[in-house]
């Protein structure tokens, strides 16, 4: 089941109403730039271009120039097959009113070329992505400002999910064997993850009395780990 997000200027409507006869799970916001940064996790875009082609190419160019980390599939009407282009960026069109197999096909090759492009040297969890090529870290298609130990210690974790780590296991392979702090410092790194992660940050769950483990859970909101330290 993927994580499917449409973008729409006309929230009143189904943009694809054959998605609803799909076991994706869908969701739909407001096509406009101020609502992409706190986006919920998605493994593709739907973007509405069926009213307005000049408006659904701009967004399409913030996605690509943002660093769309998800294909992009163009909903489109049979009219608005001129108009579209490589300059869009996207992975894939559709037509509006295409019934629930074709949407699945489109959706199962797009996220595949996708995964195969990146390789990998990607790490994807919950919408965040970790790019261990670049030393870089997006969520939900933001870039995170992270310093170089809180890089390691992410990619760590993500790298074993659901596994619990003391803060003297997380010291000793983020940190290495010749570091000689103390383990408050593993708190405080933990601490600034978690604010940088934003509504994501349960994803690094606390279990009390022994250390941390990254979660994995498409909906971040609905993890009963506690995060209180």
């Amino acid at each position: 089941m993927a994580q499917l997000l449409v973008l729409s200027a006309t929230a009143e409507s189904e943009v694809l109403p054959a998605l609803g006869l799909l076991i994706h799970r869908v969701r739909q916001i407001p096509a406009e730039p101020a609502n992409l940064v706190n986006a919920p996790g998605h493994d593709l875009i739907f973007l509405d271009a069926r009213r307005d082609l000049a408006g659904a190419k701009s967004l399409a160019k913030i996605l690509v120039a943002t660093g769309l980390s998800a294909p992009l599939i163009l909903v489109v009407t049979e009219g608005g097959l001129a108009a579209v282009s490589a300059e869009w960026g996207a992975a894939d069109i559709v037509v509006e009113g295409a019934g629930p197999a074709e949407l699945d096909a489109r959706i199962r090759l797009a996220i595949g070329k996708a995964k195969q492009v990146e390789g990998s040297d990607k790490i994807h969890a919950s919408g965040v992505v970790i790019d261990e090529a670049s030393y870089s870290a997006k969520v939900n298609g933001r870039p995170l400002d992270l310093t170089y130990k809180e890089f390691e210690l992410l990619r760590f974790l993500a790298q074993h999910p659901g596994r619990v780590f003391t803060r003297e296991q997380l010291l000793s392979e983020v940190w290495g064997y010749d570091y000689f702090g103390g383990t408050r410092t593993v708190d405080v790194h933990i601490r600034r993850l978690r604010a940088k992660l934003g509504d994501l940050e349960a994803l690094i769950g606390t279990v009390r009395n022994v250390g941390y483990r990254f979660n994995i859970d498409e909906n971040a909101d609905s993890l009963t780990n506690s995060v209180s330290e």
